[in-house]
């Protein structure tokens, strides 16, 4: 029988010693420090931040934000079981909406408006080619993966911070519940005085409910507009006036209606473009008047700013505002009568001269263009010119050699030599000489890189100056070398430059001119109150580009 004794009290096992917590290494205390600042960092920047390049200053920065302080009030407040999924729901919010401000910021320097997500998706494969025609393929497909990986990875690292800062706050939880009802109260205090340290810049900051609030209405007016702009295209009152009708005071002339890129009131106002480019509109108003052309000049306000050229297109043919891609595709499929459309029905050929354009253009033949020549049809050999596949003087002659000779035309031309970046800049040679354009090639060659240009603000306005110059040096000599008695000009800008050449408030106006040999043709337009020369006067006749279709029409018809 084994025998069953207690051990001894002298022979019991020692008790167990209290585990040693090792302390982590100095370095990894300094690296999760730093990381937990980055993140409280990331995070009041995105709520803080504003949404225009001109305000970013670091009195912006310093504020309260107070979704900052109703998100900490919440996640404290949350169920732990929930808190690391509503964590990860704030930050990935607060990421999307930091994306959002960053393209805001594009949006507003360069077109002078917010980005709306209802209506401009659809830029995104233009802005693409644009990218792609002025700093070639590789550099576009560079920006767009920029782009993209911005996108993706600035919510990820939003998400990441905001789980990082909630874990260390529920660590802390007396401390962060502390202060987080400080500054609720100081937030209340602050809003209620409307206290600023920085003027513009209330201490008290809501930038990110503004902003949310703003473009959900923005977004409700988007999908209204749609209907509203559609029931505004029926109402045409030039609609079913008979074609025998239309356009009999330009019978037998041959029209031109040229838009030159990026020609804003600024290029012959502001005192940086001004002295210049008046020079070379004086001189050719010279030229032009011995040979016989007069001329008058007003100003139009373009629906658009710094590009979407192609809306301000639309918006002189249609006589509708067309300031977004959602009213352009709407007007495309509408009914409503165009200023090419008014021509081919009465019996004139119609050009459309599209010399950026690489691939087909199914709308022209809505807007009624019975010709498209494009940079595969023009015929040119030469190098690019930036944006530009070729010169506008050899778009111009290439115009001349494809309307010679036959029916009276119509032409809708695009100048887009003084497109962005404004480098190489062309510079004019004898018209003889064109041929193919291969004699640009030595010209493009000397002339500056867009990455040249592109690192001073001086130099851009300098060379969009001098872009400004050949385009409008091309046009008038084209027409005092082939003008007659049967050619009649319309010529303007599509819309003002972005900045730096022209300041972010800048007016939206461009100048528009009406040039012909004819007596007959300008003593149609004398009632319109237009200024004689090539030059728009500062106070001459401001119109809505809106307006011109059917005072044209009506002048005319």
């Amino acid at each position: 029988m084994a025998l069953i004794t207690r051990p001894r009290p002298d022979s019991a096992p020692p008790a167990a010693e209290p585990p040693v917590r090792r302390s982590r290494p100095r370095w990894r205390r300094i690296a999760s420090d730093l990381l937990t600042a980055g993140a409280f960092l990331l995070v009041m920047a995105i709520l803080t931040a504003p949404n225009r390049i001109e305000r970013l200053t670091p009195g912006e920065f310093v504020r309260i934000p107070v979704e900052g302080v109703l998100a900490a009030a919440l996640l404290l407040g949350v169920p732990a079981r929930a808190r690391r999924p509503v964590a990860a729901v704030i930050g990935l919010a607060l990421g999307i909406v930091g994306v959002l401000k960053i393209v805001d910021m594009a949006f507003i320097a360069l077109v002078a408006r917010s980005f709306d997500p209802v209506l401009d998706w659809s830029l995104l494969p233009v802005a693409v080619e644009t990218l792609k025609e002025t700093f070639g393929r590789a550099g576009a497909y560079g920006l767009a993966t920029l782009a993209v990986s911005a996108a993706i990875g600035v919510p990820l690292l939003t998400m990441l911070a905001v789980l990082r800062l909630s874990r260390l706050g529920v660590r802390h939880r007396d401390a962060t519940t502390r202060g987080t009802i400080v500054l609720a109260v100081v937030w209340v205090v602050c809003a209620a005085m409307s206290v600023q340290l920085v003027p513009g810049a209330p201490f008290a900051s809501r930038t990110v409910a503004g902003l949310t609030y703003y473009r959900m209405v923005a977004m409700r007016k988007s999908l209204a507009d749609e209907r509203a702009f559609a029931a505004q295209a029926r109402q045409d009152p030039f609609r079913n006036v008979p074609s025998d009708k239309l356009l009999t005071g330009l019978r037998g002339k041959n029209v031109i209606v040229a838009f030159v890129e990026s020609y804003g009131r600024d290029a012959v106002q502001n005192p940086l473009y001004a002295t210049q480019v008046g020079a070379v509109l004086a001189d050719a108003d010279g030229r032009l008047r011995a040979k016989g052309f007069a001329s008058r000049s007003a100003f139009l306000t373009s629906p658009v700013y710094g590009g979407g050229s192609w809306m301000a297109h639309a918006t002189l043919q249609s006589g509708l505002r067309v300031d977004n891609q959602q009213r352009f595709r709407t007007l495309v499929s509408s009914e409503r009568l165009t200023l090419a459309q008014a021509f081919r029905s009465a019996e004139w050929r119609t050009v459309a001269v599209t010399p950026a354009s690489v691939r087909a253009w199914p709308e022209a033949s809505y807007f009624g263009f019975g010709d498209v020549y494009d940079s595969r049809n023009l015929g040119y050999r030469g190098p690019r010119f930036g944006y530009a596949a070729m010169p506008d003087q050899f778009t111009l002659e290439a115009l001349r050699r494809r309307t010679a000779g036959g029916r009276p035309f119509m032409a809708e031309v695009d100048l887009v030599s003084s497109h962005t970046p404004w480098a190489p800049v062309p510079r004019m040679v004898g018209w003889d000489e064109l041929g193919d354009g291969s004699v640009f090639g030595p010209i493009a060659a000397a002339g500056a890189t867009p990455d040249e240009v592109w690192r001073d603000a001086d130099r851009i306005r300098t060379e969009y100056r001098r872009s400004i110059e050949y385009s409008l040096t091309s046009l008038l000599s084209y027409v005092e070398r082939y003008g007659d008695a049967d050619t009649v000009v319309v010529f303007l800008g599509d819309h003002q430059p972005a900045s730096p050449v022209v300041a972010a408030d800048a007016s939206r106006d461009v100048p528009v001119t009406v040039l012909a040999r004819d007596p007959a043709v300008l003593s149609r337009v004398a009632g319109w109150g237009w200024r004689d020369g090539l030059r728009p006067a500062p106070d001459a006749p401001v119109w809505p580009m809106a307006d011109f279709r059917d005072r044209f029409l009506t002048a005319f018809a």
